[in-house]
């Protein structure tokens, strides 16, 4: 059998990585819709549905999927079939005491050095939550939401602290669903990001600090209610 010429060679290794590439774009594309909520919980995911979603081939919608079903982001509920999984109790408690810890630091180095370039950013943000919640569109006052934290996070200028962040969120992002209506009704989300704001007018990374756990911590009761309201009964 002849070996490939160069020629050949360079478009089996070229096709190979257009492959790959093409599975990691998937995978990043699916992993940022489960981090922003974009499915609820037990929402079931097939091959087919992604590759028509988001555009790409089967090859890479299956490689997307796996790679998040070994992450535990995702669970298999059929050999072509998998959901998005729903937390425990447990869970959903030590995930949101490390994102306390967490998303306090990267608030706190955050809001260092800020100034009125991102005070206007995290308010245009804010305004797109706020006419989100008003008319309803929960999905994109999710998608929204994640801007406004991740901005914040993303000045810490901590590459680690906010892929582990990220890791957290893609546990967490499709119980987001659960905090609506109530959230919308309470307004207690739209309370705790213009405290963090006002942390930033007055340039004090420990007033940020606290409205982000605050945040948190109301976000917990509620998908905490969510979850035991959901629960059989005994």
């Amino acid at each position: 059998m002849a070996e490939p010429s160069m020629e050949e060679a360079d478009g089996l290794v070229g096709g190979s990585n257009k492959v790959m590439g093409l599975g990691d774009r998937a995978y990043e594309d699916l992993k940022e819709k489960l981090v922003r909520g974009a499915y609820p919980p037990g929402h079931k995911i097939t091959v087919r549905a992604v590759a028509e979603e988001l555009g790409y081939g089967t090859t890479p919608a299956r490689d997307a999927l796996n790679r998040l079903v070994a992450e535990r982001a995702l669970v298999f509920s059929g050999p072509k079939t998998v959901v998005v999984p729903t937390l425990s109790l447990a869970e959903l408690y030590e995930v949101t005491q490390m994102r306390l810890r967490l998303e306090g630091l990267a608030a706190e180095k955050g809001a260092i050095g800020a100034g009125s370039a991102d005070i206007a950013r995290l308010e245009a943000f804010q305004g797109e939550i706020d006419a989100a919640l008003a008319e309803g569109r929960y999905a994109d006052a999710l998608w929204s939401n994640k801007e406004f934290h991740f901005h914040i996070y993303g000045r810490a200028n901590m590459p680690m602290l906010l892929a582990t962040i990220e890791t957290l969120w893609l546990r967490v992002g499709a119980a987001f669903n659960d905090l609506y209506p109530e959230f919308a009704i309470s307004k207690y989300g739209i309370q705790n990001h213009r405290a963090a704001l006002e942390g930033f007018r007055h340039q004090d990374p420990q007033e940020v600090k606290a409205a982000i756990e605050t945040d948190i911590r109301d976000g917990y009761r509620r998908l905490r209610q969510a979850l035991s309201d959901r629960a059989p009964k005994k």
